[in-house]
C-alpha cells in the first residue's frame, strides 16, 4: 500500500512510520523536517507544497498544543491551515481516501478554543469532496513524545485510574496508546467503503480487534 503521511515527526505519525515499514508499505512523508526513514520524504512548508505522489491513502496526524505553539494563532496554522493544505494538496493529486486524527469532543461550536478548531478543520474536510473519510478522536494518547509536555506526562501517570471511572458515554475520553491509534489508521486504510467515519474509542477498538492484516503483522 502507498501511504502518504503528513505529522510523522509527531507521537502518533511516529508509531505510524514504524508500523508501515514493518509491514513493507510504501511510505512518502511530508512535512517541515525529514524523519530519515521513510521510503521517500517530502520536506516542504505547508504554506507551499509541491505537486504531492500519487498514493491509495493520506494520513494527517499533524497536531500541536497552544502551549507548544506559544499562541493560538499559531496552534490554529498547524491543526487547521497546514492540515487544510495537505488535504488539498492529497486531492489534487488524485487521493480519494483521507484519514486525520483530531481529538475526542472536536465541535466547530465548541467554546473551548481547542475542541473549535478541532471541529472546524473537520468540517472542512468534509467539504473537500473525498470518496472516503476517516477521522479518529483519540482522547488522551500514551506514548513518549521527543517534546516535553508536562502536563501530559502527568495525565499519562494517571489515566489508568482516572480510565476505570470513564464507562457508558465517558469511555471515549478514555487514554489509549499511540501505538494502538497508528494501527487502527493502517487498518482503516485497508477499508473502501465511502462515506465519512468518525471514530471514537471503542470503534478504534473494534478496528484493532478486527484480523486486517494491515493492523497486524
Amino acid at each position: 500500500m502507498r501511504l502518504l503521511l503528513a505529522g510523522a515527526t509527531g507521537l502518533v505519525g511516529n508509531q505510524l512510520l514504524e508500523l508501515g515499514r514493518d509491514l513493507s508499505h510504501e511510505v512518502t512523508t511530508v512535512g517541515r523536517r525529514p524523519t530519515g526513514r521513510a521510503s521517500i520524504e517530502i520536506v516542504s512548508s505547508f504554506t507551499e507544497l509541491p505537486n504531492l505522489p500519487p498514493a491509495d491513502v493520506a494520513i494527517c496526524a499533524l497536531g500541536s498544543t497552544i502551549r507548544q505553539a506559544g499562541s493560538r494563532e499559531a496552534f490554529r496554522a498547524v491543526d487547521y491551515d497546514a492540515v487544510i493544505s495537505f488535504a488539498s494538496a492529497a486531492k489534487e493529486a488524485g487521493i480519494a481516501h483521507f484519514l486525520v486524527v483530531t481529538a475526542v469532543g472536536a465541535n466547530p461550536r465548541a467554546t473551548v478554543f481547542y475542541s473549535r478548531v478541532k471541529g472546524e478543520v473537520e468540517q472542512q474536510l468534509k467539504k473537500l469532496g473525498f470518496r472516503r473519510l476517516d477521522i479518529i478522536r483519540p482522547s488522551l494518547l500514551l506514548g513518549d513524545r521527543a517534546q516535553r509536555r508536562p502536563i501530559e506526562a502527568l495525565m499519562q501517570r494517571i489515566a489508568p485510574a482516572t480510565d476505570l471511572l470513564m464507562r457508558g458515554k465517558w469511555r471515549r475520553y478514555r487514554s489509549i496508546l499511540a501505538a494502538d491509534v497508528g494501527r487502527c489508521l493502517l487498518g482503516l486504510a485497508a477499508k473502501s467503503e465511502p462515506g465519512v467515519f468518525i471514530h471514537h474509542f471503542d470503534d478504534i477498538m473494534r478496528v484493532l480487534q478486527s484480523p486486517s492484516p494491515s493492523v497486524t503483522k
